[in-house]
């Protein structure tokens, strides 16, 4: 649990630093960023928090919030660094989406959900914080472009349900799942990878 915690706060200054230079990219102030960061760490734990009927994490520790803020932080003091990668936005929400599709299903398995049920959470963990970011600042969000990102959540949180039925520990389940989400999303965007699309037949005249 020790584990799963550090990852999750974690994931939150990732999240928060890929929020924050997202917003930095578009010009946005100090405060736009800021707030640009904290609702794509917490926007999907939060969601996933509410489904499982209980009190938003970063309510009650306030350790979330100072990771958001070191992560706004640093996004801030370095962004011309950071920004000079090309990939650096995108190794970031990478491992963001890895910790916390990991966090997601863990969590909603110590809280009694189904093995599908918790699949599910840990996906949104992962990617609804990205989606309410995109969607405030009226960008097309990652899942509804033809990308693998939602896949990659579910293969790393259908990897974790399925690794908790064999003697692994726990720790290595972690690793181990949040390493195939962030490696099917290199690889997807390496080789530019994507799933089929469905062709709609056109009617003949």
């Amino acid at each position: 649990m020790d584990l799963i915690y550090g990852i999750d706060l974690l994931g939150t200054m990732v999240f928060a630093i890929s929020g924050a230079m997202a917003a930095n990219r578009y010009g946005i102030d100090i405060f736009g960023a800021t707030f640009m960061g904290l609702v794509t760490a917490i926007g999907g734990g939060s969601l996933r928090d509410v489904f499982l009927n209980i009190r938003p994490v970063w309510v009650e520790d306030g350790n979330y919030l100072i990771a958001i803020f070191v992560g706004v932080f640093i996004s801030i003091l370095f962004n011309k660094h950071l920004d000079s990668f090309a990939r650096t936005l995108f190794l970031f929400d990478a491992l963001g989406i890895g910790f916390f599709t990991v966090v997601g299903v863990e969590k909603s398995l110590a809280y009694e959900s189904s093995a599908i049920a918790a699949v599910m959470l840990g996906m949104f963990s992962a990617c609804m914080g990205g989606v309410i970011r995109d969607v405030l600042m009226n960008v097309t969000p990652l899942i509804l472009r033809k990308e693998i990102y939602a896949s990659a959540c579910l293969a790393g949180a259908i990897t974790y349900v399925l690794l908790t039925l064999t003697p692994i520990h726990e720790n290595l389940n972690a690793f181990i799942s949040a390493a195939v989400v962030f490696g099917i999303r290199f690889l997807s965007v390496k080789y530019n990878l994507s799933l089929p699309t469905v062709q709609v037949m056109e009617k003949s005249e």
